[in-house]
């Protein structure tokens, strides 16, 4: 019986990944730890597919590190995957960049060292961050140099590489993974695909910075899920790969898909807005690697992923009306 730990389970990806391994592994056991109460509502999408092999704690990994260690010296997970990061919206972290490093370097590196040695730990997958590699003009590979160009990218940066050090020297069982924009039925509602389906549903507008020009690519989180699950269990420790479509989509033509798929013109739902800072021109990962190594494939194209978030929407609009789109900053 494999028992999963999930740290930052209470977010919208370990949601996700939890409904995954209740769904797809029939002896798994899934622990999920957050900072805030669990989720509930049209939040909460894992819950009722198996709860008896379900359990979740609420505890801080920045302020809390004694508490979370004693529940993983209790549970003694067979895997551990780090969701857990400050990141709201990019932006925010060129405001409150300490709180970025304190969470994604700092607490990171704490917790994984006081688990070096641990014999019951198989493997701890990092999930980190695409926009490390900053800006480029073709598919980023594993090998390509870093370049981050915000503190929130650097924070992630940090802690990759302090995960390969403790891998490479004292033998730190550890994968990293680095997805494309993650997206799904729950995310958050700021979030450029739920916002524009809100904003196409509730008759309101929604700025679109740059002209939407950035390029991005975009991965199902069931198709991360089932990535991550891979990795724990087929690649060698210390391996690393990108994950993600093969083609990157402009954010103005997403827009544009949206209010297409929901019958309203792209110029009532959006207005134009200067780009944020720091903002990449494109960032579009090269997948190659886990697709050759792993056998992971895409299975959910953007189009129909797009068109299960606004089913979501539609089923939960009476819950999701009244809340806000906008980013909110939670250190």
């Amino acid at each position: 019986m494999a028992k999963y730990l999930i740290l930052g389970g209470n977010g919208i990806f370990g949601v996700h990944l939890a409904m995954y391994l209740l769904r797809k592994v029939p002896d798994a056991q899934v622990l999920c730890v957050g900072r805030n109460p669990e989720k509930s509502g049209a939040f909460s999408l894992h819950r009722g597919i198996d709860d008896r092999r379900y359990q979740y704690h609420q505890i801080h990994m920045v302020f809390e590190d004694d508490r979370l260690m004693e529940l993983l010296e209790k549970a003694q997970p067979d895997y551990i995957v780090n969701f857990a990061a400050l990141a709201a919206d990019v932006a925010s972290s060129w405001k409150y960049a300490t709180r970025f490093y304190e969470t994604n370097t700092v607490a990171l590196a704490r917790i994984a060292d006081r688990l070096i040695g641990k014999p019951w730990l198989k493997r701890w997958l990092q999930i980190g961050s695409s926009e490390i590699y900053g800006s480029v003009a073709v598919p980023s590979t594993e090998d390509t140099p870093i370049s981050p160009s915000s503190p929130y990218a650097v924070s992630k940066a940090a802690g990759d590489m302090h995960l390969k050090a403790i891998h490479r020297v004292r033998g730190f069982p550890m994968n990293i993974v680095w997805p494309s924009n993650a997206y799904g039925s729950g995310q958050q509602l700021y979030r450029i695909i739920p916002r524009t389906i809100l904003a196409c549903l509730l008759g309101r507008k929604i700025p679109l910075q740059g002209g939407g020009k950035a390029v991005k690519s975009y991965i199902h989180a069931q198709d991360l899920a089932e990535a991550i699950h891979l990795t724990l269990h087929k690649a060698s420790a210390g391996a690393c790969y990108n994950i993600g479509p093969e083609r990157g989509t402009a954010i103005r033509d997403l827009v544009a898909m949206i209010c297409d798929k929901l019958g309203k013109p792209f110029d009532s739902v959006v207005d134009m807005a200067p780009d944020r800072l720091g903002q990449d021109a494109q960032y579009v990962l090269n997948s190659s690697k886990i697709r050759r190594e792993l056998g992971w494939k895409d299975s959910i194209d953007l189009s129909h992923g797009l068109d299960e978030c606004i089913d979501w929407a539609k089923k939960h609009l009476d819950e999701l009306r009244p809340l806000s789109t906008e980013v909110f900053f939670q250190a």
